[in-house]
């Protein structure tokens, strides 16, 4: 580790403003964030809406390794999307509830809000295909919206692509 390194291997580490612990409904699952979140999406896609039984998904993304788990394993299960890819959904062996998925890259995890214990603590940077968000949803004027996606590099802050990019090796 170089001077300039902390112990999470950047410059700087964010500091977990909010202990956030969560896990299952069952409680086999459970897992600590050991920081900050690089960004928190609301995806009010038609297949995140059919993946939850709900109007949007509120995911925080993460790097794998700032995820502890010290209860159960969350088992692996493919679930396809309308575009014909997949995505990994990790669920508890036993409840079967989402604690996190994974789009093809194992090093980001993207833990869904509503397994933290406090899941109040979070609130989204952006809300993302909204084309498809239910009618009677109301977005914040104060949040960014999308009708698609958007550019991580003009929105995301700083720290947190340099975040990402060491989490993907670029």
């Amino acid at each position: 580790m170089s001077a300039s390194e902390s112990a999470c291997g950047y410059e700087y580490c964010p500091p977990v403003a909010v202990a956030r612990e969560g896990g299952c409904s069952c409680g086999a699952v459970r897992y600590r964030l050991t920081s900050e979140p690089m960004f928190v999406h609301c995806c009010h896609c038609l297949n995140c809406q059919r993946q939850t039984g709900s109007a949007f998904v509120i995911n925080l993304l993460l790097e794998a390794d700032r995820m502890e788990l010290f209860a159960g394993e969350p088992q692996p299960v493919e679930v396809p999307r309308d575009d014909g890819s997949t995505q990994t959904i990790f669920r508890c062996p036993s409840c079967q509830v989402a604690v996190y998925s994974e789009y093809g890259r194992p090093a980001v995890r993207f833990v869904r809000a509503g397994t933290l214990d406090e899941p109040s603590s979070v609130a989204p940077d952006v809300h993302i295909f909204t084309r498809s968000k239910l009618p009677w949803v109301t977005l914040p004027e104060s949040t960014p919206a999308f009708d698609l996606y958007y550019d991580s590099k003009t929105l995301w802050p700083a720290e947190s692509r340099q975040r990402l990019d060491a989490a993907l090796g670029r």
